[in-house]
């Protein structure tokens, strides 16, 4: 990426969505990790991914593409779902029953949360965000307090509050396609999500077992998210999403060469696709960097990392 491009798009990212404080230690490490990244190449840079977002948490932009291009986000959509269950305070540890209304009348997915199922709101947050569990969403937004049409109108009231101008939420599990949003709002949904240490556990949690019944046996859930099987990659929360109009889709908040970083990932055709996009991303990064510095590593501060 040229020099000058590349200061353009650092400037531009709205550092107040990030929650971000520029002390002159803060502004002092972004200029060195600027620095760093601008020897990056975009052009050695592939994706299949419609649109694409690589923004460090000082604001850095490393690589876009159609980054302002509004387009469905399928589940990821269960991360601002999570925010606004959060910020409600509504009691973790209830009980909620799943109901015919939390059935999927529009794509017809199923679910092994049958109705008549209790899990606690708790459980149902982690099984919405770890394993995308569709019912475990819809109950979510049902039992928020005005119901679900209140819930997305909450929704929307946090996306405004975040920033998050170029994005509109109808639904809590993301299965309309009307969930739309941009990838650089996204890139401040998941620095914002960052802050919520639920959400951080929930989303790397590799699996759960849970007991929607109490005479039966415990039902076990997995991470959609592959990546957190593999020992190169350094995860703090990530999402994946899925329907026909927005293709496969990832977002994740990561580590480069040590720097807290976002990577968002739409439209992706092929179920592996946005798993190799985010591997090719890495490997641009690291090759990248270990060719002008000789693996030097960019100091950062872990309690500066939520952006």
């Amino acid at each position: 990426m040229h020099r000058r491009t590349f200061l353009i798009a650092s400037l531009t990212f709205p550092l107040a969505a990030l929650g971000a404080d520029r002390s002159p230690t803060e502004a002092s490490r972004s200029r060195r990790t600027l620095r760093l990244w601008e020897r990056l190449d975009a052009r050695q840079l592939e994706l299949r991914s419609k649109a694409a977002l690589i923004v460090d948490h000082f604001g850095n932009t490393l690589y876009e593409r159609h980054a302002d291009e509004v387009m469905p986000i399928a589940s990821v959509t269960k991360l601002m779902t999570a925010i606004t269950i959060l910020d409600a305070k509504l009691p973790q540890q209830e009980q909620i029953e799943i109901t015919k209304a939390d059935r999927d009348l529009l794509r017809l997915t199923g679910s092994r949360l049958r109705v008549g199922a209790r899990l606690s709101r708790q459980e149902l947050l982690i099984l919405a965000l770890m394993s995308s569990e569709n019912r475990a969403a819809a109950a979510l937004g049902r039992s928020f307090p005005g119901g679900t049409q209140a819930f997305a109108r909450a929704m929307n009231d946090k996306a405004r509050e975040m920033g998050m101008h170029q994005s509109r939420f109808v639904d809590p599990a993301g299965l309309d396609a009307a969930n739309v949003a941009s990838a650089r709002d996204l890139a401040r949904l998941v620095f914002t999500a960052m802050q919520y240490p639920t959400i951080r556990d929930a989303t790397t949690r590799r699996a759960l077992n849970v007991r929607p019944w109490k005479e039966r046996g415990p039902l076990r859930y997995v991470n959609t998210n592959r990546l957190l099987r593999s020992g190169a990659w350094e995860i703090q929360l990530s999402k994946t999403g899925y329907i026909n109009e927005a293709g496969r889709c990832l977002v994740m908040h990561t580590e480069f060469n040590g720097v807290p970083t976002v990577l968002v990932l739409l439209n992706s055709f092929g179920k592996l696709t946005p798993f190799g996009d985010a591997n090719r991303v890495r490997k641009w990064i690291e090759r990248g960097v270990d060719r002008h510095t000789g693996k030097a590593a960019v100091a950062h501060d872990p309690g500066k990392s939520t952006g």
